[in-house]
């Protein structure tokens, strides 16, 4: 293993972050700033400036066989690093069948590159029993075509409109069992008010992939709160961290939202802070 690969063997998670935070980048750049800074993982979400992933991938390597050749003889400069999901804009409540071609077109890439996750968005306001309903058609949808293709590649809902709460979420898990939840936890914490611990408790059984970030009380253009470089504002990391290191392991992924936030430093910046080092 690459040398700065090896803190991560006294942590039981994965560590990544979302090319989110790097939004011009291309793939093998991506990859690199990955192992630059001796992270497992990098959750594609954009590259070369859209999240139109497919279309991308497509123009630069012609085919998911194609990128998977490649990246099987390894990328330059970047040993040991993987996909640790690719990031789509579906959503389980209110997609329509033009939402469902092009999750179909994302599944096909994920699949031939071996990524174990497709990113959903859950959709909805209320998480009510309606809603409920509708993610669950989707999801029943999602595995009859999954079990048809045979895929391995599998979804994860992340909590971002509609289940913001640990009740939330766990009616999602009772209307779905066996969902698999992407946590976002600056969204439970700020949005849904909740300790991230109680949060985790609670629903943590059902994480497979979870997203950090840090924020102070200062509203910005689109948020009642402003992004900080990690450590610097008010999201409580170190207790939350310190438990995922004694457990879980799946992936904890930095979202660092540079393409929605232009404004923000540059994501080597936020991987080279203090706080950033000391999380990972």
């Amino acid at each position: 293993m690459h040398e700065t690969m090896q803190p991560s063997r006294l942590m039981s998670y994965l560590r990544a972050f979302s090319s989110l935070g790097c939004p011009q980048a291309s793939l093998d750049e991506a990859f690199a700033l990955a192992a630059r800074f001796g992270l497992d993982a990098v959750e594609l979400r954009s590259l070369g400036g859209t999240v139109e992933l497919p279309a991308y991938l497509a123009a630069q390597f012609g085919s998911p066989e194609a990128l998977a050749d490649r990246l099987a003889a390894g990328l330059p400069g970047a040993p040991g690093v993987r996909i640790a999901a690719l990031g789509t804009s579906f959503r389980m409540i209110g997609s329509s069948p033009l939402d469902r071609d092009a999750l179909i077109d994302f599944a096909m890439w994920a699949e031939a590159l071996d990524v174990p996750w497709l990113r959903a968005f859950d959709g909805g306001k209320n998480a009510d029993e309606s809603e409920m309903a509708a993610a669950a058609e989707t999801l029943r949808w999602w595995k009859e075509e999954r079990a048809r293709r045979k895929w391995s590649t599998d979804l994860m809902v992340e909590t971002h409109d509609s289940l913001f709460t640990a009740d939330a979420i766990e009616r999602a898990v009772a209307a779905m069992p066996g969902l698999a939840i992407l946590w976002d936890t600056h969204h439970t914490w700020k949005k849904g008010g909740e300790d991230p611990l109680i949060t985790w408790r609670r629903v943590g059984s059902h994480v497979v992939h979870v997203h950090v970030k840090d924020s102070v009380s200062v509203p910005s253009a689109r948020h009642p709160y402003t992004y900080t470089l990690p450590g610097t504002g008010e999201f409580p990391a170190a207790p939350l961290l310190g438990t995922l290191k004694a457990g879980f392991s799946g992936v904890v992924s930095l979202e660092w939202e540079k393409l929605w936030h232009p404004s923000l430093p540059a994501l080597d910046e936020a991987l080279a802070s203090a706080a950033a080092r000391k999380w990972w």
